[in-house]
């Protein structure tokens, strides 16, 4: 199989425009925000924190002069109640709308700094030394399989476009089988879900080292 391209921050803003769109079908009385989100102990309101906390922190890894060889960039950061680990919160008075214009802004952050940042800088990352592509793709799948995780507890529909699951999985999930639908294959591979032919994953992570672009 070819190679689909290379992940770009015109997906980053893709993706993320399109999570909000979708996400502000539930921004009313109607729906709970304090549910959890499907599959997690965090409720879906910190769990769009948790997305536009990495959106950001991705675009912090790349924009130092000297990024972090070793660490993350020395954000301040706490835990709420039990919730993620966060830098960026979303100030409740501003609701939904508010907490979705957060995740807007943190999706622009990582798109225009990965669109500046030199083709040969890396960064830290736990799961590999990425460059503005890598943190794209990593920015990328934290908010496509996160928005499933909320859209499902809100019983929303949440179906991404097969190539920029195609990209994030070829980016980010070497592994990932090449013959099989893009959009639950992501899914798999993120322990979400069973795919035909393929063990369900207790345990999982992505490569974020760059990968060389040739063909499948």
């Amino acid at each position: 199989m070819d190679h689909p391209g290379p992940v770009t921050p015109a997906d980053v803003r893709t993706a993320v425009a399109l999570a909000v769109d979708t996400l502000t079908a539930a921004a009313d009385d109607d729906h709970d925000w304090q549910i959890p989100a499907s599959g997690l102990t965090w409720t879906c309101w910190e769990t769009v924190e948790h997305i536009a906390d990495d959106l950001f922190s991705y675009a912090g890894q790349l924009a130092t002069a000297t990024p972090p060889m070793t660490s993350y960039v020395s954000w301040g950061w706490k835990h709420r109640d039990g919730g993620p680990a966060l830098t960026v919160y979303a100030d409740p008075d501003g609701g939904v709308t508010g907490l979705l214009q957060v995740l807007d802004s943190c999706g622009g952050l990582l798109a225009a700094t990965a669109q500046v940042t030199p083709a040969d800088r890396r960064a830290y990352h736990p799961m590999g030394m990425a460059d503005a592509e890598g943190f794209a793709a990593m920015g990328l799948v934290e908010t496509l399989v996160h928005v499933h995780d909320v859209a499902a507890a809100l019983g929303l529909a949440w179906n991404p476009p097969a190539d920029l699951c195609d990209r994030v999985l070829w980016r980010l999930f070497p592994d990932a089988p090449l013959d099989t639908e893009r959009w639950p294959t992501l899914l798999w591979a993120t322990g979400r879900g069973e795919l035909p032919g393929h063990p369900l994953l207790s345990q999982w992570r992505w490569d974020a080292n760059p990968r060389q672009a040739a063909a499948r």
